[in-house]
């Protein structure tokens, strides 16, 4: 499913029209990034909670040289599915 399908689906739940849910889903897209961005996780009951982690600062290797490499620390976006969510996955077999 492409952000298109998304918008066409959410459109035919809700009843909405597609403009007025593809700004919704850019709304919430844009909320959650912007509470990430502020160091803030999101819990969403049910379907899991969007968080950051930080990865460390380490040493890689040029897989064609051999030389080593810094690589830099970075702050990650993480996603941990709510229990609702493993459910409903896991009962589709």
């Amino acid at each position: 499913m492409n952000k298109n399908d998304l918008v066409s689906l959410v459109a035919t739940i809700s009843g909405l029209t597609k403009v007025d849910s593809e700004k919704a889903i850019e709304a919430t897209f844009a909320s959650i990034t912007k509470s990430l961005q502020n160091g803030e996780d999101v819990r969403l009951i049910g379907f899991g909670t969007f968080a950051t982690s930080n990865r460390p600062a380490s040493e890689g290797r040029n897989p064609r040289t051999g030389a080593k490499i810094a690589i830099p620390a970075k702050r990650l976006p993480k996603f941990r599915a709510g229990k609702q969510l493993r459910d409903a996955v896991e009962s589709q077999k």
